[in-house]
């Protein structure tokens, strides 16, 4: 059985540079295990598989070690494969994931745009345990749906954090965001995941469903720029959209192959 496999990079206009995913189009759903061993072979942050479902894609996502919730730059490079790859005319893409409900990609020029539903953050007390596995404690801690997000106050502190990966694992939680304002951008973040197999992910578009109703609420504004730190790096730009938030960047093909299963 052969597979179209292709790889993208994500958040970013530059090849090698943003966030890399595996896209994997279907035409039905392998079974669980196929898709886990895929991604582990592939040993990037996330594969994505997609299955059309009428007009509109369903859609997974797998890290090396586990299915997740969510992910935006296997998503952005999704839409990039449908659109430049496989010939989906539309402007604007509805992907349905079974943990997360509908998504949407719209196209402007080289911009692909998510449409994501907005975290909720819940502030809880700074416990000496915020520390393990980082060189320095945040201001404050939050809790959202699946991550902490720990703030900063700027962002040479976010460049010079030193994780402890295997430290990092005793959170209960799929990674923790660091954040803090940006020199040049709104805000910039960093994302550890080493509980489920990413130790540094270069660019988190689902962390921003985080970050960007958290810095809305502290700029004073809704539309904001944004960085992720990684030695990647990746540009983001967000808009609070209510109960929504939308998180656009570029997207470049890095690879298009075959995989035999």
């Amino acid at each position: 059985m052969k597979i179209a496999i292709y790889q993208v990079d994500a958040f970013t206009n530059e090849r090698f540079k943003g966030n890399p995913a595996a896209v994997c189009p279907l035409a039905a759903w392998l079974p669980d295990a196929v898709m886990q061993h895929i991604a582990a072979e592939n040993n990037l942050a996330e594969t994505a598989f997609i299955v059309p479902a009428g007009d509109r894609y369903e859609i997974r996502w797998f890290t090396p070690t586990v299915e997740v919730d969510l992910c935006g730059h296997a998503t952005l490079a999704s839409a990039y494969v449908l659109f430049h790859e496989l010939g989906y005319a539309k402007d604007q893409i509805n992907f349905h994931s079974p943990r997360s409900g509908p998504l949407t990609v719209s196209r402007n020029g080289s911009v692909l745009a998510l449409n994501f539903p907005v975290d909720q953050l819940i502030e809880i007390p700074v416990l000496p345990e915020h520390t393990m596995g980082l060189s320095q404690k945040p201001r404050a801690v939050f809790k959202g749906k699946t991550d902490y997000l720990f703030v900063y106050d700027s962002e040479a502190e976010i460049r010079a954090l030193h994780p402890d990966f295997e430290a990092l694992k005793i959170h209960p939680v799929r990674g923790i965001i660091v954040t803090a304002p940006g020199e040049k951008t709104d805000f910039v973040s960093r994302f550890f995941g080493p509980a489920c197999g990413v130790n540094e992910d270069p660019v988190t578009g689902s962390a921003h469903t985080t970050l960007t109703p958290y810095w809305a609420s502290v700029l004073g504004k809704t539309e904001l720029t944004a960085r992720q730190l990684s030695q990647r790096t990746g540009d983001l730009t967000c808009k609070l959209l209510g109960d929504r938030v939308q998180i656009a960047g570029e997207a470049v093909l890095y690879l298009r192959g075959e995989i035999e299963i």
